[in-house]
């Protein structure tokens, strides 16, 4: 037996479209995921400092520009962390604004440390015991190494506040391996080329990181646990909503394959997408790695080639390859990568974009930086690859691709191309990759390892007294997410409904309009879930205005399906009394008998139209809507007309 035979795997299924994938297929690839659930604190300062939280810029608004250049330390191991060090390789111009209203001296690392903020600690606590974790007995903060620039500092300091919890999900338990309190970084204005600029308005933002184990079997079971973590964190009704204010990196990996990280989704709607996505194209590259192994056999024999090419000899007189001025090219030839480059590995993309990916964030040469001969739009005429093939003596089996960018970065973008097609031959690299909104992903970064962690000697650990732990079991909701949505189930409100219901903390508003009148349940939670959220969205709800109004109508003994057209009414005009709401309405008294009375008369005045009972009785409800109004329940509305029909 060869040494390419150990290496040959059973065969793999194919792609199948995330439409048509179904549990089995998941287990066949053995599918595993696992989640961080990143959630801004509502505080009214930052974590370690005293400047105010939630006060944001425009990204051209700014008092002051800082310029940095990171570079890699030492773990107490004294070794290297990956990502430090392919971040150092870029080479990046960190360019931060700075506002003096949001941003002080400890966020450009000129001031230690403040005295850790401990209003965010006791909101953490209880999000660590509504998870069921373990609160720890002392927080011990550390440093986490960032050289992406997000934090000018080069580290983030969080420390971990609970261990080992766990979440009820509809098939099973998942467990929780930690939760940790730390600070935000800074947000992204703009990444091209060797500059990147960001804004300091959101660093120091305290937040809590909830880490799951790889329990999560499934796509969807991947984005049930993150709407229910979401939902956990918001009945504290103590942390912040909007866009950023949560946000989701998912692991994923498949037998065979290793852990991936999808940094930075968004929307948790994309998790079912992007998860199944990057199951196959692990299962995808783990096919490239077998027919690899079985073509080259030992992988350090593995050699590649590459020469620079003079612009001229490429004959692009049209302009296809869309250099700049200056601009460099290297034709690289790479063994038995024919027909690899081209390989499929997810919806729109293939293995050629693992490596161009890789030149633009590692080597900083925008797209477009390469091509290759069998590329669909390889931009070049077959004569010019035949004599690049001529140059560097390629073979049939092989592949070429042709590289391009300013001279300085040429180097980096050879050695990256080569480094990525070597750990073809090891299957999936471990590598932290972008979201993006179509369910693909792009390479962002190597995968940070443990030693990026140490311990921040600013700080002193923390005791968490059991005080401190019993205040925070005081603040918990009433009842538990799980017990929330049990509770909606039982009432027959719409699942459609509870995504607004429990990301706004409307639950307990819910309960109470249900106990103090006489709402019928499944209505009340149409009117939360349906009808307020088509008139405030995802922005803030006035409870007190939206009870008041129920209470107004139970007063004066109003038939509740007048609360739909009022609620929006009662929103946008928070100042409105209720007999104004009423006219607006189109409100008008009306005695029941007085209404019903006139079922027939209309009938009659339908008869001479050729159209369907059910016809004729939408056409009498719409006449007798607005005398209804307030008057009369339009269900008992309804069931007088048919009975006058049949």
């Amino acid at each position: 037996m060869t040494e390419s035979d150990n290496h040959r795997a059973p065969d793999r299924p194919g792609y199948v479209p995330f439409a048509k994938a179904t549990e089995s297929i998941y287990r066949e690839l053995g599918f595993k995921c696992g989640l961080e659930i990143h959630q801004q604190l509502a505080t009214q300062r930052k974590l370690f400092c005293r400047c105010p939280a939630g006060v944001y810029q425009d990204g051209d608004d700014f008092d002051a520009q800082l310029v940095r250049h990171m570079r890699p330390t030492l773990s107490e191991l004294g070794e290297y962390d990956g990502t430090a060090l392919m971040e150092f390789k870029t080479r990046k111009n960190i360019n931060y604004r700075i506002k003096g209203e949001t941003a002080c001296t400890y966020d450009i690392d000129d001031t230690p440390p403040f005295p850790l903020n401990r209003d965010a600690l006791a909101i953490a606590i209880e999000i660590a015991l509504l998870l069921k974790s373990s609160i720890v007995g002392e927080l011990h903060i550390m440093r986490k190494q960032y050289l992406d620039g997000s934090i000018p500092t080069g580290f983030q300091r969080t420390g971990i506040v609970g261990i080992e919890g766990e979440i009820p999900l509809t098939n099973h338990t998942v467990r929780i391996i930690q939760l940790s309190l730390e600070e935000d970084s800074c947000r992204e204005v703009s990444d091209v080329g060797h500059e990147r600029v960001y804004t300091t308005d959101r660093l120091g933002m305290p937040l809590v990181e909830t880490v799951t184990y790889p329990d999560l079997r499934t796509p969807d079971e991947a984005a049930e646990a993150a709407q229910y973590l979401r939902y956990l964190a918001r009945s504290t009704g103590k942390v912040n909503t909007g866009i950023g204010a949560a946000r989701q990196d998912v692991n994923v990996s498949i037998e065979g394959g290793t852990r991936v990280e999808i940094k930075g989704v968004q929307r948790i709607r994309w998790i079912p997408k992007l998860t199944h996505n990057e199951a196959f194209r692990q299962n995808a590259l783990l096919s490239i790695r077998d027919e690899l192994l079985e073509q080259v056999g030992d992988p350090d024999s593995w050699n590649p080639q590459s020469v620079d090419i003079d612009r001229n000899e490429t004959h692009d007189p049209h302009g296809a390859l869309d250099l700049s001025q200056g601009d460099q090219l290297v034709a690289m030839k790479l063994p038995h990568f024919g027909g690899i480059l081209s390989r499929f590995t997810s919806p729109g993309r293939s293995f050629a974009d693992e490596l161009s990916d890789r030149v633009k964030v590692v080597a900083c040469i925008e797209k477009p930086n390469m091509t290759f001969s069998e590329a669909l739009d390889s931009r070049l005429p077959e004569a010019c690859w035949e004599r690049l093939s001529k140059t560097l003596d390629a073979a049939t089996e092989d592949g070429l691709i042709l590289v391009w960018g300013p001279s300085a970065d040429l180097p980096t973008a050879v050695e990256t191309i080569e480094e990525r097609c070597r750990w073809a031959f090891a299957g999936v690299p471990n590598e932290t990759r972008k979201a993006m909104p179509d369910g693909t992903t792009i390479f962002e970064r190597v995968l940070p390892g443990p030693d990026r962690m140490y311990p921040d000697t600013d700080s002193v650990p923390i005791p968490i007294e059991e005080e401190t732990i019993t205040a925070a079991r005081c603040e918990l909701p009433t009842s538990t997410i799980a017990e929330q949505l049990g509770q909606l189930r039982e009432w027959s409100v719409p699942q459609d409904a509870y995504p607004f219901i429990l990301r706004n903390g409307l639950f307990t508003t819910l309960q109470d309009v249900i106990d103090r009148s006489s709402l019928d349940p499944r209505f009340a939670g149409t009117l939360i879930g349906h009808v307020l959220r088509s008139v405030r969205g995802g922005t803030s709800v006035d409870k007190e205005r939206l009870s008041w109004l129920v209470d107004q109508v139970q007063s004066r003994d109003l038939a509740h399906d007048i609360l739909k057209v009022l609620v929006p009414l009662a929103i946008e005009d928070a100042e409105a009394p209720f007999d104004t709401l009423l006219t607006k309405a189109g409100y008008q008294a009306h005695a029941e008998a007085e209404i019903v009375e006139r079922i027939d008369g209309l009938r009659r005045s339908f008869g001479d139209h050729d159209r369907s009972p059910r016809a004729c009785c939408n056409w009498i409800m719409g006449q007798l809507r607005p005398l209804a109004l307030g008057n009369l329940p339009l269900r008992s509305l309804a069931a007088r007309v048919e009975e006058v029909l049949q």
